[in-house]
């Protein structure tokens, strides 16, 4: 065993992304161009228009350094949310904004709360700095607040909620979660991750920065990976009162947000008919993937996000074996055995034609 490195960074089990297309095609001798990729939550729009448009202007300047500070991205996101500019911290994704907050907010041997079947990238941010991570038992595939506020220990300095949740879809009612907040002793940071927030049905809509005034420990990210469709240029954003976002700010690396990706998503972020869009195909394709899981008689959740987990066998190899069987027809979509949840396979929902060709598959792989 390497003696490099302190053993708490030794122990951690490094992410698994989902598959790239030429990847599959490499291993399994397969054409790309006939590849579906249902694996990573993407858009399957791709990049809105406007997006592409800003990038060829802002390509110009790419000989320079971005702005360190992304006052165009931050102004735009302060009239967007009616918040203060320096209320905003930008990152490399939102992926950048929770490392970001574990680091500025935990010590080595300090817990950190989430819970069980959460994004698994809350587990890795806790591992990274040496803290303790307490995973609190789900209920129903979701998140348990109560048990969640009753977890939290004298040495808790950070507590992880994703809503709606990665990889279950799973999503917690705005009452819920301010009740939550105002239980949460006032030294420790809560992160609401909002990654889908963009697919949420109007009567499931709350402005949660909003919450951001009434709680100085609060931490709502969002992103531009999935909705505004710029997974690619890894675009992510923290609101929070200055005194938070003060110190994630010493924290954050100083270009973390290239020029590209900056202009493309002020350019996304106004785009209300790109976001429309792609809210309709999410909502036609869930119907379309359940109804195909009811006539399999297959165990699904109920999803608030651009994905369905659903449960493809009863045996441990179940989500394994399928899976592979899929990919041998071209079809990519995400295991979740690294979750603890080995008989289920993660569908993001794409095209009406890509689901269609994945419904196809899975029979195949089922038969």
């Amino acid at each position: 065993m390497s003696q490099f490195g302190p053993e708490y960074v030794r122990a951690i089990a490094p992410y698994q992304a989902g598959k790239p297309i030429s990847e599959v095609a490499r291993e399994f001798g397969l054409d790309e161009a006939n590849i579906v990729k249902l694996a990573s939550n993407e858009n399957p729009f791709g990049v809105p228009e406007s997006a592409k448009q800003a990038m060829a202007q802002a390509a110009a300047e790419l000989g320079r350094y971005p702005d360190a500070n992304g006052f165009e991205l931050k102004a735009a996101l302060a009239r967007r949310y009616d918040v203060p500019a320096d209320w905003i911290t930008l990152g490399n994704g939102s992926n950048d904004i929770l490392e970001i907050a574990a680091h500025a907010f935990v010590q080595k041997g300090q817990s950190v709360v989430y819970a069980q079947y959460a994004f698994a990238v809350y587990a890795l941010a806790t591992q990274g700095v040496g803290a303790r991570g307490i995973v609190v038992p789900a209920k129903d595939y979701g998140h348990d607040l109560d048990a969640m506020a009753a977890a939290i220990d004298a040495d808790t300095k950070l507590v992880f909620i994703a809503n709606p949740n990665n990889p279950t879809g799973t999503f917690i009612a705005a009452a819920e979660i301010e009740a939550f907040l105002a239980k949460v002793p006032s030294n420790v940071v809560v992160v609401l991750d909002e990654a889908y927030n963009e697919y949420l049905e109007q009567k499931d809509q709350f402005e949660s920065t909003q919450w951001v005034r009434k709680f100085p420990n609060l931490i709502v990210s969002r992103t531009f990976s999935k909705a505004y469709g710029l997974a690619g240029l890894r675009v992510g954003f923290a609101i929070a009162q200055p005194a938070v976002t003060d110190l994630m700010n010493r924290i954050r690396q100083p270009f973390n947000v290239n020029s590209l990706a900056q202009a493309a998503a002020i350019a996304a972020l106004n785009d209300k008919d790109f976001l429309q869009k792609g809210f309709e195909n999410n909502r036609a394709g869930y119907a379309q993937l359940t109804a195909a899981f009811d006539e399999l008689k297959l165990e699904y959740v109920p999803s608030h996000g651009n994905f369905v987990l659903v449960k493809v066998g009863d045996d441990e190899g179940a989500g394994a074996r399928v899976n592979l069987a899929l990919l041998k027809q071209g079809v990519i979509v995400r295991p979740v055995g690294a979750y603890g949840l080995p008989q289920w396979l993660r569908i993001s929902i794409g095209l009406p034609e890509e689901n269609a060709r994945f419904v196809e598959a899975l029979k195949q792989a089922l038969a």
